[in-house]
């Protein structure tokens, strides 16, 4: 445009960069999302729609004694005359209001289908209707009184409150979500009068600690119940800093059928969580055989929760289906705190229990002025009133000709009586038949109460204690009222501490005989076999291990690249067959030989390198969860692992590839989860042969030719400190040398 044209036109064009303009936008817009849309006010805890949406339901005189109107009146309300937004979200909030598994007070009383816990959505607003629950009129109580600030609409045609005065806790009674720009709140309900007794103790002791409030505020307290396993101190972490969650499970019972069986009944499932989606996913996983402790699942709920769960097996244990369930389902979730919330200055902040009780305490004090205040103004407006008419009454002839004849009534009244305007126009508003009510006597008895009334008001405005006290009756008298109905929901409970693999408690125990040959091919036999019996390989290959184990054992197999390696004893191939390779079971290397077997019983272990390195390590801490197993011994250099046995003993007995044996005590060895070792044996030159641990007061034992066991009980000869070379072994020792 030109210079000429902007002159003519009257137009100016600033010149912003774009940044600028853009970081302005998106900074209005943040503010708005954060202070009117998404985070609740700590003092009446509603968002501006909730708000909204109880007061055009008290304009409509929609109040809990009253007949139910239409959703749709409601919603066209709220949107024409405050809520500038869609009426399908103003209906879902109004929904939500309505929902007895979704708030743990509801503020609106439905009638129609206002939705279910299976997640299925509320009938359209035109078919159902809607009133204002005793919860709602009591945030409401006050509000045509002063007690809080209105505000213009978004048109300018009328005004909304800018809060509302909150006669219960709503903010912590109802929770709170939302996610506005770069924050979000999250604050699950709790129970009211449990909330009461912490305020009422907090106006007594406005800085008591937060483990004084824990002791009337247990924590959360679902609309659907459920038990709250958290532990106590996260509890109060939580609570002292605002920030943190809850662990929530499902509600269930054993039930005992004929025969000894038995099945699981679910009656109550954690907040927020739709029983429809959680049976499904049970379900799915349940096809997939994932869930190895179930054999089937129902749904057999009608107006409460009933959800059936078969176990497998008879012989399993409730409590351990159950933990299975909640590590692998929505049976256990997490509730979040996230106290984050708009203070009374209309800024975002995390709060803490007190600080959030405090605030409401702050509001309902301030409230509580304010209506005193006005009522303090329509008192006086009265008593000037009646003053009046106690004047008219006194010369009640003398008005009435005034009245009739006097071109100006008024001003010859406020001239004659010294009536002020006020009660002037009070005396010409009156209608005849009211002159027959005006009597002296009950004129002064009205005057007299009004007075009293008066100075009551006064009194209580200059005492911050009487206003504490009447904030405490309040309380009191609001907790009466559901103090019998409201009992606690959600159950406190500690989580048993099982640490088990749900797949174990299905295996029949039995004994079985492992049997792995020289190349890797492994198999079960049924039965302890004779150890020293003859087993059938393949060609070329030969015996390896063969050890008895039962079918409920983890098999650690250890390999020389200083891995173990875990597999299930009940996996194992079976039948007369030469087995399969251990390299189908787990992910082991084509050039690794197995150096030992074991059961992942067996306790202490020591695993020891051709380098003379050496570890003790436990045998369940070598039991890996994946195909690629565990590292344990970190092998150096060229090096291979080449011995592990049982630490059954006091002694150790090492020898070389050089026949070198050294013998000292077990002590000496530290026990570690993974690493290096120590030096067990020191060489010029071959490598650690083989290790073994003994009894000193047996002796040292090993294989002699012709299946004989020799046993040597003198070895001072090769007693030493841990890393010496060690020397010759005794006459007779096997070649090449070994223990075993």
């Amino acid at each position: 445009m030109s210079r000429d044209s902007e002159m003519t036109t009257g137009e100016h064009i600033d010149q912003t960069a774009f940044s600028d303009a853009l970081s302005q936008r998106y900074l209005a817009y943040a503010l708005s999302t954060i202070t009117s849309r998404s985070l609740p006010d700590v003092r009446d805890g509603l968002k501006p729609v909730h708000r909204r949406l109880l007061f055009a339901m008290r304009q409509l005189k929609l109040d809990p004694g009253q007949g139910f109107k239409k959703s749709a009146r409601v919603v066209g309300d709220v949107m024409g005359k405050f809520h500038p937004h869609g009426d399908a979200a103003i209906y879902d909030a109004m929904v939500r209001l309505a929902q007895e598994f979704a708030m743990r007070y509801r503020l609106v009383e439905g009638q129609g289908n206002f939705g279910n816990i299976d997640g299925d959505n509320a009938a359209a607003m035109r078919y159902t209707e809607a009133r204002m629950t005793e919860i709602a009129r009591l945030l409401l109580d006050g509000i045509d009184e002063d007690a809080v600030d209105f505000r213009p609409t978004y048109d300018g045609e009328s005004e909304e409150p800018a809060l509302l005065p909150a006669g219960v806790p709503n903010l912590l009674a109802n929770g709170a979500q939302g996610i506005a720009v770069g924050m979000a709140t999250s604050i699950p309900p709790h129970n009211l009068c449990e909330l009461a007794d912490a305020a009422l103790h907090l106006i007594k002791h406005p800085n008591a600690s937060i483990d004084t409030l824990l002791q009337f505020v247990k924590g959360p307290d679902f609309p659907t119940g459920g038990l709250l396993v958290e532990p106590a101190d996260s509890i109060r972490e939580a609570y002292a800093t605002g920030r943190g969650g809850f662990r929530v499970r499902a509600k269930w019972s054993v039930e005992t059928e004929k025969g000894g069986a038995w099945q699981i009944v679910v009656t109550e499932i954690p907040y927020q969580v739709q029983k429809s989606r959680l049976i499904e996913r049970l379900a799915e996983m349940l096809q997939a055989k994932k869930l190895p402790v179930l054999a089937d699942i129902r749904d057999e709920s009608a107006e409460d929760i009933r959800i059936v769960l078969e176990p497998k097996s008879r012989r399993l244990e409730a409590e351990l289906v159950m933990e299975s369930l909640f590590k692998l389902s929505d049976l256990e979730v997490r509730a979040p705190l996230n106290l984050n919330v708009l203070d009374a200055d209309g800024r975002p902040g995390v709060m803490d229990l007190r600080g959030a009780l405090n605030a409401w305490l702050a509001h309902r004090r301030v409230v509580l002025q304010r209506r005193a205040e006005y009522r303090l103004g329509r008192i006086a407006t009265r008593l000037e009133v009646l003053e009046g008419y106690l004047i008219v009454y006194l010369n009640l002839d003398q008005v009435i000709a005034i009245i009739r004849e006097a071109e100006h009534p008024r001003d010859e009244l406020m001239a004659q009586f010294g009536l002020t305007e006020n009660q002037a126009n009070a005396v010409l508003d009156m209608r005849l038949r009211s002159l027959r009510r005006l009597e002296e006597m009950a004129l002064r008895t009205e005057r007299d109460k009004l007075s009293a009334e008066q100075a009551e008001l006064r009194d209580l405005l200059g005492s911050e204690t009487a206003q504490w006290t009447m904030i405490a009756d309040q309380i009191k008298q609001m907790k009466a009222s559901f103090v019998k109905t409201d009992p606690r929901r959600t159950i406190l409970a500690d989580a048993p501490q099982i640490d088990f693999d749900p797949t174990e408690i299905l295996v029949e125990r039995e004994p079985i005989t492992v049997i792995c040959s020289e190349k890797g091919w492994i198999r079960a036999m049924r039965g302890h076999q004779d150890l020293a019996g003859e087993f059938k390989y393949k060609e070329g290959d030969a015996a390896g291990v063969v050890m008895h184990a039962e079918t409920t054992d983890k098999i650690l197999l250890f390999a020389e690249n200083g891995r173990f390696y875990t597999l299930a004893a009940d996996k194992l191939p079976r039948g007369r067959g030469f087995g399969e390779p251990v390299s189908l079971m787990v992910d082991l290397p084509a050039d690794v030989s197995i150096v030992k077997l074991l059961r992942g019983t067996s306790g202490k272990m020591l695993v020891a390198a051709s380098s003379g390195h050496g570890l003790i390590v436990d045998s369940e801490s070598a039991i890996a969860q994946t195909r690629n197993g565990k590292q344990i011994l970190n092998v150096p250099g060229d090096a291979r692992a080449v011995a592990c046995c049982v630490a059954d003993g006091d002694m150790v007995a090492v020898v070389g590839v050089n026949r070198k044996l050294i013998v000292f005590p077990l002590s000496e060895v530290p026990e570690m989860t993974r690493g290096k070792g120590v030096i067990l044996q020191r060489f010029k030159d071959g490598g650690l042969a083989d290790v073994t641990v003994f009894e000193s007061a047996k002796g040292l034992s090993w294989q002699a030719g012709g299946g004989r066991v020799r046993t040597e009980t003198d070895l001072t000869t090769w007693l030493a400190r841990r890393g010496g070379a060690g020397k010759l072994p005794p006459n007779g020792f096997p070649r090449p040398a070994r223990f075993s």
